[in-house]
């Protein structure tokens, strides 16, 4: 059994919740966790509770935008032309680009 946490509104976490992905649905929720910066639970929790997912600059949403820019410009670099981009591939470019648009608003 897994030891209980405190969230931030005093709760005590303490039920686990498990549940089957594919490969792939793995991989596209590796992904945003990266970009918004959060836990996984946290990211997951926001998400399934309808709550707005915020991005916060920090090191991590940085180190996180990086790697996945790397990873679709290696995949896009890997498809030949003419070749069709997967719609996976766009979904993550479009969400990359969001958070992105977001920090430049945070700047200005």
């Amino acid at each position: 059994m897994s030891a209980k946490n405190m969230d931030a509104q005093g709760r005590w976490r303490n039920k686990v919740v498990a549940f089957r992905v594919s490969p792939e649905e793995d991989a596209r929720i590796e992904s945003a966790v990266r970009i918004s910066g959060l836990t996984k639970q946290d990211y997951i929790t926001k998400r399934l509770m309808d709550m707005e997912v915020v991005v916060q600059g920090n090191p991590r949403v940085f180190r996180g935008l990086k790697l996945e820019m790397r990873r679709i410009a290696e995949e896009l670099a890997r498809i030949h032309s003419g070749e069709k981009v997967p719609e996976d591939l766009l979904i993550e470019l479009q969400m990359i680009l969001k958070v992105m648009d977001g920090m430049k608003e945070d700047s200005d």
